[in-house]
């Protein structure tokens, strides 16, 4: 009665371990090299391989010349270790098409035998990744579209800023800002930040490490679009820091520039 009982178990358990969408294997770390010992549909239909191709290989059948070496090296160590892991890993499939792997590794104790098993799961978020990434790059393209560097004189170029500023855009705008000026032949850097959707102190505070790059690089630092709100808002903030000359717009700072 009880072989039967274990031996519906383990009907039952595959059953459930085939009816799931994501791949999953189970290895035994006491046999050589750590090798595949149970694999679901799941697995099969992700990498393209049959059972006889993957039971007694260890998975790392699957990595390629796209496949990170740190991440490689992140999983023997938990393995190593007797660790849980999570990483995402290129992989390839039997006709090595390659996608992004989120693989997560769990250590197994089995109290009957007395021994550990690692399970492993493998979900394909290669258009997740995908989509990720053409956002990513989209948000850049966005970023340098909203803060381009405009020469307008012979010897002055302007910054006009437009929408929310973050921290991450600053950063990005101070990397392209300093390429540009290394090889500039301008003298005046005029920033216009009447087009931010939001201004503060903290927000000025930014532009004035800019203006100290600027200095370094001996270029002078103008602020336009300095209207009444953020006047108010900034008061005595723009006297005692680094004197920078300020201007209710673009035009007042040319004028500045050309007297």
């Amino acid at each position: 009665m009880q072989e039967e009982i274990a031996t519906f178990k383990q009907i039952l358990f595959e059953k459930a371990l085939n009816r799931t969408k994501v791949g999953v294997v189970i290895t035994d770390p006491d046999q050589e090299d750590n090798p595949i010992i149970l694999a679901n549909e799941g697995f099969y239909h992700l990498t393209g391989y049959t059972s006889e191709e993957v039971i007694g290989q260890n998975c790392r059948f699957l990595q390629g010349s796209e496949t990170n070496d740190d991440s490689v090296r992140k999983i023997s160590e938990a393995l190593h270790n007797r660790e849980s892991i999570e990483v995402l890993l290129y992989n390839y499939r039997k006709d090595q098409t390659g996608f992004w792997n989120e693989l997560i590794i769990d250590p197994v104790w089995i109290e009957e035998e007395s021994k550990f098993y690692f399970i492993g799961i493998q979900k394909d978020i290669s258009e997740e990744r995908e989509k990720a990434m053409i956002l990513e790059n989209t948000l850049k393209e966005m970023d340098s579209i909203s803060t381009p560097i405009v020469p307008i004189t012979d010897n002055a170029v302007i910054l006009p800023l437009i929408g929310n500023f973050t921290d991450q855009r600053f950063d990005s705008m101070s990397k392209r800002l300093s390429f540009y000026l290394e090889d500039s032949d301008e003298d005046y850097l005029i920033i216009d930040l009447s087009g931010l959707y939001e201004m503060d102190t903290y927000v000025v505070s930014r532009f004035f490490e800019i203006s100290q790059l600027a200095r370094l690089m001996g270029k002078e630092t103008l602020l336009a679009g300095i209207g009444p709100n953020l006047a108010m808002k900034t008061a005595g903030m723009v006297d005692t820091v680094n004197k920078i000359p300020t201007f209710n717009n673009v035009k007042a700072a040319i004028a500045y520039i050309s007297e």
